[in-house]
C-alpha cells in the first residue's frame, strides 16, 4: 500500500489495537458535532448505527477475528443514495421525511463489509448543480476557504471527506458532480465507466449519464472503494460490474504511456489553472510518460447536448414526485389536479423546475426532431471521436474545471455561465468513460486545482495507476490538508 492512502492507515491502527473502532468513531462523530455547523457538510447523522457497526467491529477484533480493509471505516454517503429506514430526501423540500424501505446496491456491498455510516451529506437538489448551492438545507461549504463553495452537487461529500469529517464517501457523477466537487476541496474524485457500478437505489436525475462513484483523500483509497463496489448487480439492467480489480494494479511503472492533449479542452481556462496543469505535465514526463497532442472539435458540442438530454431525461425522472404516493403534499388544494400543480410547485426549487421545463420543452411536438433527435445524434458521434482519439493515446489529461471555487452566491448570479464550468466534465458522462479527477495544485487565490484523466471505456486499472504514480511524485507540493476534524 502507498504512503498516502488513509483507509489503510485507519486500519492499521484499528488491526494492531491501537484505537477501537469505538473510539474511532466517537472522534469522528465529535468532530462532526464540532465543525458541520461552518462546513453544512452534513444534513443527517447517523450516531446510533454508526456506533452499533463499530461495536460489531470492535468484538470480531478482541475474538482474534481479521478484518477487511473497509471494515470499521468511517465514511458517508450523498443524500440521493437510497439507505434503508434512514431519511433520504435529495436535498429537496419535496422528498423531506421519505424513509426508503430498501438499500441502494453500493451502501448494500459496504454494510456487509461493516463500513460504519456517519451520515448523509448535503448535494444540489436531485444532483442539479454546480455549487451545492440548490440544497433546501443550504450549500454546503469549501473547507479551504468557507466564503467559497465546495462544488456540486456533491459537494457534501467533497466538504466532509476534505475537512477529514469522513474517511470516504460516495457521490454521484451525472455531468462532473464527484470530479467538480474534488477538484473544488482539492481531494480526489473518480467517476467510473457507466455500468460499472450498480445505479440501483440511486435517485435518478438523467438516467443514461448518472454514475456512482467514490470521493477520497488519495487514489490508493479510490481504488480500494472502488474495487469493493464494482459488482455487476441483477437488479441493474445496465450494471455490467468491473473488467478487472485496480488496487493490484497500483505501482506499475508508467514509462512509454501516451498521454493526449486534446487542445480544445484547454479553451478558456484560467491561465493559473493551466499554469498548474502545465506543471503536472513535466511531473509526468519525469515519470517517463509520452505526450501527444489531439484535436476533437466535437467537444464544443458537449455543453448543449449534455444539457438537451439530461433535462430530457430528468422531465421524465421526475414525473413520479406528485404528492400523490410519496413525498411532500401541498396542504390547501381544489381537486386532484391542482393538488399535483401545487406540490410540484411548492416542493421543487428553481433550478430542478427549470430544468424540467427544459427538458419538457425539448421533448414536445415539433421541437423534439430539432434538439432531443439532433442531441442524439450528437452524443453518438461524440462517443466516436473519443474511440478515434484512444487509438492514439492510453488517457487523455484535461482540466477537471476551468477554474477554482467560486465564491458563494456567484452561481446564482448567472446560471448560464456556471452551466459553462462543466464544460471538462460532461464528454465523459456523454460517452460513458471513466474520469478522475486529483489535486495538481493551487490558483493564484491559493484554492485547489483539479487534473481530470480520463480513459477509455473498463480502463479504471490503468487511470488509477497513472493517477497513483502522479500522486506519488508531485503530492507533497499538490494536496494540502486543512486544519479540521479528525487528525491521526
Amino acid at each position: 500500500m502507498g504512503k498516502y492512502g488513509k483507509i489503510a492507515q485507519l486500519h492499521s491502527l484499528m488491526a494492531e489495537k491501537k484505537i477501537s473502532c469505538t473510539e474511532l468513531t466517537k472522534q469522528y462523530l465529535d468532530a462532526i458535532e464540532r465543525d458541520n455547523a461552518s462546513l453544512n457538510a452534513y444534513v443527517k447523522i447517523t450516531p446510533e448505527a454508526a456506533l452499533e457497526t463499530a461495536a460489531r467491529v470492535d468484538a470480531k477484533i478482541a475474538a482474534g477475528e481479521s478484518i477487511g480493509l473497509l471494515e470499521g471505516i468511517p465514511m458517508t454517503l450523498k443524500d440521493n443514495i437510497s439507505t434503508k429506514d434512514i431519511e433520504t430526501t435529495c436535498c429537496s423540500k419535496i422528498l423531506k421525511g421519505y424513509v426508503p424501505i430498501y438499500d441502494a446496491t453500493v451502501w448494500s456491498l459496504l454494510k456487509k463489509q461493516n463500513a460504519v455510516l456517519l451520515g448523509k451529506t448535503n448535494m444540489d437538489e436531485f444532483a442539479m448543480g454546480s455549487s451545492c448551492e440548490t440544497s433546501c438545507f443550504g450549500g454546503a461549504k469549501n473547507p479551504h476557504d468557507t466564503t467559497r463553495v465546495a462544488g456540486g452537487s456533491s459537494g457534501g461529500v467533497a466538504s466532509a471527506v476534505g475537512a477529514n469529517l469522513a474517511a470516504f464517501g460516495l457521490g454521484s457523477d451525472t455531468g462532473g458532480s464527484i470530479r467538480q466537487p474534488a477538484s473544488f476541496c482539492g481531494i480526489v474524485g473518480l467517476k467510473p465507466t457507466y455500468g460499472a457500478v450498480s445505479r440501483y437505489g440511486l435517485i435518478a436525475y438523467a438516467s443514461s449519464f448518472d454514475q456512482i462513484g467514490p470521493i477520497t483523500l488519495s487514489v490508493e483509497d479510490a481504488a480500494l472503494v472502488y474495487d469493493a463496489i464494482s459488482a455487476q448487480d441483477p437488479m441493474d439492467s445496465t450494471s455490467s460490474g468491473q473488467k478487472e480489480p485496480t488496487v493490484s494494479s497500483l505501482g506499475k511503472d508508467i514509462r512509454g504511456k501516451k498521454i493526449g492533449i486534446v487542445k480544445e479542452y484547454f479553451e478558456g481556462v484560467r491561465p493559473d489553472v493551466e499554469k498548474a496543469l502545465q506543471n503536472a505535465v513535466e511531473v509526468f514526463r519525469s515519470l517517463g510518460a509520452e505526450f501527444v497532442e489531439l484535436s476533437m472539435p466535437s467537444i464544443h458540442y458537449c455543453l448543449p447536448v449534455y444539457y438537451i438530454l439530461a433535462c430530457a431525461e430528468a422531465s421524465s425522472n421526475l414525473g413520479r414526485y406528485d404528492g400523490i404516493r410519496y413525498g411532500y403534499q401541498t396542504e390547501h388544494y381544489t381537486d386532484r389536479n391542482d393538488m399535483v400543480c401545487k406540490t410540484r410547485s411548492e416542493g421543487f426549487g428553481k433550478e430542478v423546475k427549470r430544468r424540467i421545463l427544459l427538458g419538457t420543452y425539448v421533448l414536445s411536438a415539433g421541437y423534439y426532431d430539432a434538439y432531443y433527435k439532433k442531441a442524439q445524434n450528437l452524443r453518438g458521434a461524440i462517443v466516436k471521436a473519443f474511440d478515434l482519439t484512444f487509438e492514439k493515446c492510453d488517457v487523455i489529461l484535461a482540466p477537471t474545471v476551468p477554474m477554482t471555487a467560486f465564491p458563494e452566491h456567484y452561481a446564482a448570479k448567472d446560471p448560464v455561465e456556471t452551466y459553462q464550468t462543466d464544460i471538462c466534465t460532461v464528454p465523459a458522462n456523454i460517452a460513458g468513460l471513466p474520469g478522475i479527477s486529483v489535486p495538481c495544485g493551487f490558483g493564484d487565490d491559493g484554492m485547489p486545482v483539479g487534473m481530470q484523466l480520463l480513459g477509455p471505456k473498463f480502463s479504471e486499472a490503468t487511470l488509477l495507476n497513472v493517477a497513483a504514480q502522479y500522486e506519488q511524485a508531485a503530492r507533497e507540493t499538490v494536496f494540502r490538508p486543512v486544519e479540521m476534524g479528525v487528525s491521526l
